[in-house]
């Protein structure tokens, strides 16, 4: 038997910012959720299952919140699941959400990922002594920046590309108004000037701490012909993982980043990414990433990345737009951002972007990574059905 063809109709988001003090993590979820189903014109009633995503309790500190939440998600009664796959978890939160539909177990399903990154602090959560290994040092930059000064040594990238990655996404976040940072001084000189934190990694190239949430409505072909507004469709999407160490591991270009990309390629009928693919939303929580990615995911040959951000291939007017919502560099609530990537590319292709659409975005990748650059999950939607 075929899948069932699974249409997003409803896309909410908070606006991320530092701190959400005037609500609870079910205050912050709930208003994300209502947006969600506010954009289908459904109601709690029209839901048939809950799939909800964060990263690790600790980084707030209340264990398995899904429990107490499934009040505030109109859950109650409900099937409702919980996701976590690190920071990949929001991808993979809504691919297991699309999967209940595309196997018909539901008709309509809402997914939603959080992170309330104010009620703890995720540098020091992330900064774990692991027996037997070398320290992470201060949060995750201490992990990746020996991969990125690997990438710079490997493709002979010049130290200016991650400062340009960084001023272009803090220039497209200006044109989303749920972005978390604004800063409307932003200049590269400014970018290129902030402090050191992890050599090479700059104080403006990293992603900010944010409080946010992100859902969205997922259904079937009859709910899509009921929307009052134009679906997004998936084409297809896939998860993928691999050991955080092991001999012969490949941390600039993990197998399992392109592992994840093929099969999303194959199912979707894409024989070349760079062609027919019209943008992504990419998971770039320090700017090198981006020409990094650009490799594994097949829109770069090794050691080009950086050559289409150097060239401005990647702005918001260029011929493949990397993170015009601003990104992970912009907006970060760690649960929630793989999420946050999967539902701006939706956004994309129903043309619902706003300041920061695409003209003419038909095609868009959404891709999350988390863990030690083990984690991996990828959707692709289209403006229309995946058998048109």
């Amino acid at each position: 038997m075929s899948k069932e063809p699974v249409a997003v109709v409803g896309i909410g988001q908070t606006k991320h910012v530092a701190a959400r003090r005037d609500v609870s993590i079910a205050g912050l979820v709930r208003e994300a959720a209502q947006r969600a189903l506010m954009d289908a014109e459904l109601t709690w009633a029209d839901i048939d299952a809950v799939v909800i995503g964060k990263a690790p309790d600790f980084f707030e500190g209340v264990m398995m919140p899904e429990l107490y939440l499934a009040d505030a998600l109109g859950a109650v009664g409900k099937p409702m699941l919980r996701v976590h796959t690190a920071g990949s978890v929001g991808g993979s939160t809504a691919l297991v959400a699309a999967n209940l539909v595309a196997a018909r177990v539901h008709g309509t399903v809402l997914t939603l990922a959080f992170e309330k990154q104010s009620e703890s602090n995720a540098m020091w959560g992330l900064s774990l002594p692991i027996p037997f290994q070398q320290p992470l040092l201060a949060g995750a930059g201490g992990f990746f920046a020996p991969h990125v000064r690997a990438y710079m040594r490997r493709s002979g990238a010049p130290d200016t590309v991650g400062s340009l990655v960084a001023y272009k996404d803090r220039r497209n976040a200006l044109k989303n108004p749920y972005a978390h940072l604004h800063e409307h001084d932003i200049t590269l000189d400014k970018v290129q000037a902030s402090p050191m934190l992890w050599d090479p990694i700059r104080y403006s190239e990293t992603c900010p701490s944010s409080d946010g949430a992100c859902a969205m409505v997922l259904t079937d072909r009859a709910g899509a012909a009921r929307a009052p507004r134009p679906p997004a469709w998936m084409l297809g999407g896939a998860m993928r993982s691999e050991p955080t160490l092991f001999a012969g591991k490949d941390f600039v270009s993990p197998q399992a980043g392109k592992d994840c990309a093929a099969d999303v390629y194959r199912q979707a009928g894409i024989a070349d990414p760079r062609r027919d693919i019209d943008a992504v939303e990419m998971y770039v929580p320090f700017s090198w990433y981006e020409p990094m990615w650009l490799e594994n995911l097949g829109f770069a040959e090794e050691g080009g990345g950086w050559k289409l951000t150097e060239s401005g291939v990647t702005e918001l007017d260029g011929d493949l737009p990397v993170n015009m919502s601003g990104g992970v560099l912009s907006t970060n609530p760690i649960g929630a951002s793989g999420m946050i990537r999967f539902a701006e590319a939706a956004l994309q292709v129903r043309g619902r972007a706003g300041e920061h659409q695409v003209d003419g975005a038909r095609k868009v990748l959404g891709h999350a990574y988390g863990g030690g650059s083990q984690f991996f999950s990828m959707w692709l939607v289209g403006s229309e059905p995946p058998d048109s």
